[in-house]
């Protein structure tokens, strides 16, 4: 009996400690912003190179760049950070609040080596580019007045010759805060970088030290230097402070207005018009079957309608998947539409994701398990079985692509490729919390009392009809109108996020997805009540594949988008990380839109078939 105390001490000091670990970080929004004096230091930060032109993240330190004369450090705030390869990492930068400096000389790197030139040059041709973050905002880099990307390229190729940019021009907008009591201060809300080659005096560069000022003017139009081998860079750079009107909740406005941050309205209008075509098709349905009472065709399948589905275990596992998933999305959302999950602390988004599906795992159990002893009358058998499966199947299909991923970024050496020490933190996350709270779940599941028929079913199973086409050409035919109401949506969400602007999409991926979500309930309803008239009664997995299918065509656009949309994708690693993550993502749709679909159809068979009205 002791052992048992303790090992229930052992396990709830777990779990506050992993919590503690991935709930740091989180921002809160009635918390004041960071404000600092003038002259106070100011902390600027790195992230890993990111391209568009591959999806392998590296590290900023391996390129032959200066580095900080404290050393290189690593700062995570939350696992998310680790989890998406998102390493921040000090920088050589040294600014001080609203004090400019000009021409500073950060350092020359060594010589370059052959293999060091060449690396460098292959990061330049794959469009690498430098993410710099200061108050966690990312730098902007302006073209023709306009902001257009985040971060800078590491150079550019011009002819046969490569060129580095190798002076940076940074421009920080500064807003002053202004409290009774309180001595003037001033907040970041604003980060700019203008990158540029430049050709430096050698003989000048000989008696510079780090952060010493450079003797003569650097000016970007004057020279530009090409990489050559065993040939040093010298670095540099120059900040100016401006005063600005900004205030610090509309400092993320700049970041919203960039190319690809646009949110077509007509694809809402035009996802609205296929609800209410639906919706209409639905109503005609309920009129048909209350007021005319033209029920001939399914008063025959009536004893049949109830029958066990093939493979039920299987159905109530991804359903109590799909109703997890779709749980852990609709709160993701709500709390970063909040501000809780803000770009502010960066990781917290897939932290929020993590922790999320870690407790609804309580609510997947409890709908499996209900779901298997409604379709077995009331049955409790298996239901620890049940309970356990929910807790393994997506998460199980998930580490296995994760790691076979991590794998293939490992051996590149891409930072996003994440520690042996966190696979082993998911892997108690998973069986310590998320198992125990599904089997908890699926407890309060069996207690609770199951749904009742009121319909006896046949002993002896009653023959479907021929049909002219197979039954699953209508099926994966459905999945064309949930697709349709996200064909422009969904063009939007994945250039945002191969852009690395996941949270410039929040506000709209919450219409996308109450839109989708109607839909797919619309479809499987209409699907359903077609296969009943035609005495079809085997509408369990039907009703979940007719929304479900939209995965289908999402996957497909994803090939599409990757050869016509993702062209300079460059190496087989490339594919093969964009094509594991698009299974991930089509797995999590067809899970959630094929569980939305079924419980919408099943609520309507039973509100149609247990009510009395065919008797």
């Amino acid at each position: 009996m002791e052992f048992f105390n303790i090992l229930k001490i052992y396990w709830v000091l777990l779990i506050i400690c992993l919590i503690s670990k991935l709930g740091h970080g989180f921002y809160h929004p009635g918390s004041y912003p960071p404000t600092y004096v003038k002259g106070e230091p100011l902390s600027v930060k790195l992230s890993s190179l990111t391209s568009i032109d591959t999806v392998i993240p590296y590290s900023y330190y391996s390129l032959p760049f200066c580095k900080p004369p404290e050393g290189v450090k690593d700062i995570a705030d939350n696992l998310g950070e680790l989890l998406i390869g998102d390493w921040i990492q000090n920088s050589p930068y040294n600014f001080h609040m609203y004090t400019n400096e000009t021409e500073i000389f950060l350092c020359q790197t060594k010589s370059l080596s052959s293999d060091e030139y060449k690396l460098l040059t292959n990061r330049i041709e794959e469009l690498y580019q430098v993410n710099l973050f200061l108050d966690n905002l990312p730098a902007i880099r302006y073209v023709t007045d306009y902001p257009r990307w985040t971060g800078y390229p590491i150079g550019l190729k011009f002819s046969d010759s490569y060129y580095v940019y190798n002076h940076l021009k940074f421009t920080v907008l500064v807003h002053k805060y202004e409290e009774m009591n309180v001595p003037h201060k001033y907040m970041v809300v604003g980060f700019e970088v203008d990158p540029c080659s430049v050709k430096h005096n050698p003989e000048t560069l000989k008696n510079l030290k780090r952060y010493s000022k450079y003797p003569s003017k650097i000016d970007c139009e004057d020279s530009i230097v090409a990489l050559k081998e065993n040939e040093p860079i010298a670095f540099t750079y120059e900040v100016t402070f401006i005063e600005s009107d900004i205030k610090w909740s509309s400092r993320w406005d700049s970041y919203m207005k960039m190319d690809g941050a646009k949110v077509d309205w007509f694809s809402i209008v035009n996802s609205l018009m296929i609800i209410t075509f639906l919706a209409g098709i639905i109503l005609v349905i309920i009129l048909r079957t209350t007021v005319k009472r033209d029920l001939s065709n399914l008063k025959i399948v009536v004893v049949d309608v109830f029958r066990s589905p093939s493979n039920p275990m299987l159905l109530c596992v991804m359903v109590g998947n799909g109703i997890q998933i779709l749980g852990t999305t609709v709160l993701t959302i709500i709390f970063a539409a909040m501000g809780f999950m803000s770009p502010v602390s960066r990781g917290t988004l897939v932290t929020g994701i993590l922790i999320f599906y870690m407790f609804l795992g309580i609510l997947a159990g409890y709908i499996a398990v209900r779901m298997w002893r409604t379709i077995f009358s009331g049955d409790h058998k298996g239901w620890v079985s049940v309970s356990s499966k929910v807790a393994c199947f997506f998460p199980g299909i998930t580490f296995l692509i994760f790691f076979v991923l991590n794998f293939l970024l490992w051996t590149s050496q891409s930072t996003r490729a994440i520690p042996f020490s966190l696979f082993v933190t998911l892997i108690l996350l998973w069986f310590c919390i998320s198992v125990p709270l599904s089997l908890l779940g699926g407890y309060f599941g069996v207690k609770a009392p199951h749904i009742e028929y009121q319909i006896r079913t046949n002993q002896i199973p009653r023959e479907i009809p021929a049909k002219k086409y197979p039954s699953w050409v209508l099926v994966l035919g459905a999945g064309t109108l949930p697709f349709g109401t996200l064909f422009v949506e969904i063009n939007f969400i994945m250039s945002s996020i191969s852009m690395d602007r996941v949270y410039y999409i929040i506000g709209f991926m919450f219409v996308a997805w109450i839109l989708l979500v109607m839909v797919c309930a619309e479809v499987s309803l209409v699907l359903t009540y077609m296969h009943l008239c035609v005495e079809d009664w085997k509408w369990w997995w039907k009703s979940f594949f007719a929304s479900g299918s939209v995965a289908l065509y999402i996957f497909l656009y994803s090939i599409y988008y990757l050869i016509f949309e993702l062209m300079s994708l460059s190496g087989p690693i490339s594919i093969l990380l964009y094509i594991g993550y698009s299974l991930l993502m089509v797995l999590a749709t067809m899970l959630v839109t094929g569980t939305v679909g079924f419980l919408s159809s099943f609520w309507f068979v039973h509100y149609l078939f247990s009510s009395g009205r065919l008797d």
